[in-house]
């Protein structure tokens, strides 16, 4: 059977000799931030997650994609190719990306751009890794330009340069990695370089799920957690998950505690799955109270737009990072707004939705 080790360790060990001299060309020790590591699978939700490509529904095309690279690897006998995944958040990249060292037998390290703040924080991984291994990296799309000038050589020629000294004492270590592959995820592909990006061999988009597919999901992962849930209810959870299987599943587990608390039979019924996301205020489009909030403020403050994020977003005193990833997709996705040269607009369909006074022309 394939096996999977997800590495845990608080410090690296030297590749060699020489790399062991407090990594100076790197400015900094050599130590592996703990907190970057799956120290345990229920850091992954291990309950709900897929372990294998065959139990992953959904994204055919892409699965169906990587059923492929899969194959051609084990034939090869050579690493996997480097892979990005990109797609709004809660699509299942980090899935895939664990699927895949799982499906090889293979070893997995993962890290996220936000923590690589220098060579020095990526170096421990490149040197800890193993023929074949995977490095998955999260939001890839954040790491420093420094960090990602650091890691082409190593992408392409399995090879880093490491600067040891200062000023006239400085000389360049070259030292060989073994063959690896980078897992990158990101939900900003466009905010990636050219140069990164051309070093993905494998590009894959991933976008929102249909409802029976998520459907699917509901009634497999309720399987999972003991949980009896009629078909009726799974459907009615889909369609308020809007599109995006970890909302389905945060939903599932919400229902599950409802329905503990308020059925003695403990079953997820749809009256009972109506009630419970009642009580979270998510409406029949799938609309929570963060959603509302933009829309009010596009209509109230914006008098219905145009107007541009960063606009919105310091009135709702929200990242616009926040906006633009986790709040805008299914709003553009559902018809609500627009984007246009000039900023966001409400469509009709909002002003419908939220009995709304579109404002005079």
């Amino acid at each position: 059977m394939a096996r999977e080790r997800i590495i845990h360790q608080s410090a690296a060990e030297p590749a060699s000799p020489e790399a062991d001299l407090d990594r100076e060309g790197v400015r900094g020790s050599a130590a592996m931030p703990e907190q970057d590591f799956l120290s345990d699978s229920s850091r992954f939700d291990d309950d709900l997650r897929p372990q294998y490509l065959k139990d992953v529904v959904g994204q055919r095309k892409v699965v169906e994609r990587i059923q492929i690279m899969l194959d051609a690897t084990r034939r090869r006998e050579e690493p996997f190719g480097h892979l990005l995944l990109d797609g709004p958040p809660g699509l299942g990249k980090t899935t895939l990306a664990t699927v895949i060292p799982r499906e090889l037998g293979t070893e997995i390290q993962i890290t996220s751009g936000p923590s690589l703040s220098a060579p020095k924080d990526l170096l421990p991984f490149l040197t800890n890794a193993s023929y074949g291994s995977v490095l998955f990296i999260d939001e890839i799309h954040r790491m420093p330009p420094a960090v990602e000038e650091f890691i082409y050589p190593a992408m392409e020629d399995y090879r880093v340069d490491i600067t040891l000294g200062d000023g006239l004492n400085a000389r360049t270590l070259n030292m060989s990695l073994q063959k690896f592959c980078v897992i990158g995820a990101t939900t900003r592909s466009g905010m990636l370089t050219a140069p990164l990006r051309d070093r993905f061999v494998n590009r894959e988009h991933l976008d929102f799920y249909e409802p029976a597919d998520l459907t699917e999901i509901i009634v497999r992962n309720a399987r999972k957690l003991n949980t009896s849930i009629s078909e009726d209810a799974a459907d009615l959870i889909a369609i308020r998950s809007r599109g995006t299987p970890r909302k389905a599943n945060n939903l599932l587990h919400w229902i599950r505690d409802y329905a503990v608390v308020k059925s003695t039979s403990g079953k997820i019924t749809l009256s009972l799955a109506n009630d419970a996301i009642a009580m979270q205020e998510i409406d029949h489009l799938g609309l929570e109270e963060q959603d509302r909030r933009y829309l009010n403020t596009l209509y109230e403050v914006f008098a219905g737009g145009p107007a541009g994020l960063n606009a919105i977003a310091h009135t709702m005193d929200v990242p616009p990072d926040t906006l633009e990833d986790e709040v805008e997709p299914f709003l553009l996705r559902s018809g609500l707004i627009k984007r246009t040269p000039r900023g966001r607009m409400l469509t009709r369909k909002t002003y419908e939705h939220l009995s709304l006074e579109p404002p005079a022309a």
